[in-house]
Parts: C-alpha cells; structure tokens; sequence
C-alpha cells in the first residue's frame, strides 16, 4: 500500500488563485447592475460617514448574477469581517443562534438562500436584525425560561432567488433590498474581457462577443463558457477565434441563442410531445425526466424571458419563436408573436 502523501500541483493553485481573482473586489470593478451599484455606494458611504454599521440588505434576483460577489464587496468595502453561511444550513434556531453569538461588532453575515431557513430560525432573526438580541430557552415545560443574549452589531446581507418565498416580517426588516437583472450582452462583454486578461486568454473580440451573445444574460454563465472555450483551445491548438467558440461551445451543447440541453429538451416536449401546449409543469417535468422546481426556477424564466415559452392559467406553450428554433412549422392554434 502506498502511503505516500499527495502534495498539491502549484499550477492548480495556481488556477484556483485564478478563479478567486475574476471576482471583483470593489464596486468600482463590479460590472453592470449600475442602479444597484449607485444605491449601495450611497448606503456604505453614508454608514461610514455615521461609523455605524451600514443597514441590512437583501439581493434578490436569478442565480449568477452577483449576489455572493455584492455581499463580499460590502464587506470589503466597509473592512469588515465576513461570516457565509446559507440557509439550508440553519434547520434549526439553534443554529442560528450560534453564527450569531460568534459575530464579532461590525461583522457582515452573508445568508445564502435564506428563504429556505428553518422557520423558527426565521422568528428569531426577527429580533436580532432589530434590537441585536436573541431569546434562549432554557429547560422545557413548566420550567422553562428565556434568557436574553445580547448580540454585537452586525449587518445581514441576504441573498435569494425567490424573494415571495421570504415571509414579509423578515423581508420589510430589510433596510434596503436590490433587485439584481440579467446582463447585456455589452456588459457580459466587458466582464468576460476582463476575466480573459487575468486568465492570460489571448482570444479575440470577435469571440468574445460569440461567447457573451450566448451567456443567457449571466455572468456565471459567460465566464464558464469562457474557460470552456480556453480548454477547448488549449487541447486543439489553434487561435480562439470565433470559429474556436462555436466548435467549443457545440460540444457543449450550447447552441447560438444560449440554450442548453435541458433547455431544448423543454421546449422538444411541449412541441413534439403535447403539440406545442398548454401542458402542466408536473407533466412536462416527468417527460423531460427532471425535478418540476429545475424547470420553473432554472429553465423558465430565460425562456420566457426571450419569448420562447408562454405560461398560462391553462399551463405552459411554446410560442410560434419556439417551434421556429426547433425548425418545426407552427400549429395553426399557436400565435404568431414574432
């Protein structure tokens, strides 16, 4: 048996440096979202000016838009401790109790998801985001008692992708709270340039634009599919140019208007299958073999959003768009909204 210990390659650290490197660390690096990125200069700069902890704020929005990265920069920005942690991770109020016991003064607790806390978690940061103190229960039954733990002064920044799921007690004690949109395909260009430069990428604009037309409007998006375009580079050989992109991302199945594969399975079931709708989320999740909450929260809303699904009281239809792109000639029942 060998028991030789594996030291780390110093190129995968490397790449690893990398990847903490394409985070902005400041707003001023921070691209797009320029409405969001205003209020929260005037909100850390108005606390600062205060020397206050800035008030708690909520980033609501799609997944890979920003959120993680915003709540680093408020941190950074402020030279504030940072504490993560996400809301599957409190199923319990003694959970949170604990993260909130260990905050040092001025810290920033950045909550993941926290529309999915334990809802007893959730009653108890009720008090804490107001009067920065929890109530302990001690003993049970008839005996037992509540003691007051009083908690340093810290600032929640929560992040979620579905905002109605959060109670309005927990959502109004929110001093400021941001709605974070898709990107365009401009911004997305400026964020991946930025990304192939600290990647020492030498691709050309032309590629780079190929890349962020097909980035659904997501950062997180755009950057993968540039390191896909670069492995593809590397292990072929050749320029990255546009042609380079179009053979990489067809390996992966993202075709010219940045549709996956379950995307286009979506879309291949409600035409084929149910004749271009109206079908119900549950039926159309069992066709395409995937969890209903994957369809809704992950494959609707960039269809919808470019105008390729229609959901109705009656269920969802794919749009006279969506039979265009499959290559398929529209039902006479489907509208033409092209």
């Amino acid at each position: 048996m060998n028991d030789a210990v594996v030291r780390p390659d110093p190129e995968s650290e490397a790449e690893l440096a990398f990847e903490g490197a394409l985070r902005p660390s400041s707003l001023e690096e921070f691209v797009g979202q320029q409405k969001v990125r205003r209020q929260l200069e005037l909100l850390l700069e108005a606390a600062s000016l205060q020397n206050r902890s800035p008030d708690h704020i909520l980033l609501a929005g799609p997944p890979g838009l920003g959120k993680t990265t915003l709540a680093m920069i408020v941190a950074h920005e402020g030279d504030r401790p940072l504490r993560m942690t996400s809301g599957p991770a409190i199923q319990h109020a003694g959970d949170l109790a604990a993260v909130l016991s260990s905050l040092v003064p001025g810290e920033v607790l950045f909550v993941d998801e926290i529309h999915r806390m334990a809802r007893s978690a959730e009653e108890m940061l009720y008090l804490a985001m107001e009067d920065f103190r929890v109530d302990i229960m001690v003993g049970k039954g008839a005996g037992a008692t509540s003691i007051p733990l009083e908690l340093a002064p810290f600032t929640l920044v929560g992040a979620t992708t579905r905002s109605g799921l959060l109670p309005n007690p927990l959502r109004d004690r929110f001093g400021f709270t941001a709605h974070l949109e898709f990107y365009e395909p401009e911004e997305l260009l400026r964020v991946i340039t930025r990304a192939a430069a600290l990647l020492r990428f030498d691709i050309g604009e032309d590629a780079l634009t190929e890349i962020s037309g097909r980035s659904r409007g997501t950062p997180r998006i755009a950057n993968r599919l540039l390191r896909r375009v670069r492995d593809f580079a590397l292990v072929h050989g050749g320029p990255a140019d546009r042609g380079a992109v179009q053979a990489a991302l067809e390996l992966y199945d993202v075709d010219e208007r940045g549709l996956d594969r379950l995307d286009r399975a979506v879309l291949t079931a409600i035409v084929d299958r149910f004749a271009g709708g109206p079908v119900g989320l549950s039926t159309l999740a069992v066709s395409v073999g995937e969890e209903a909450e994957t369809i809704e929260a992950v494959v609707e809303p960039f269809l919808v959003r470019t105008g390729l699904l229609s959901r109705t009281p009656r269920g969802r239809v794919a749009t006279a768009r969506a039979w265009q792109h499959l290559g398929r000639r529209p039902e006479p029942t489907v509208l033409d909204d092209l």
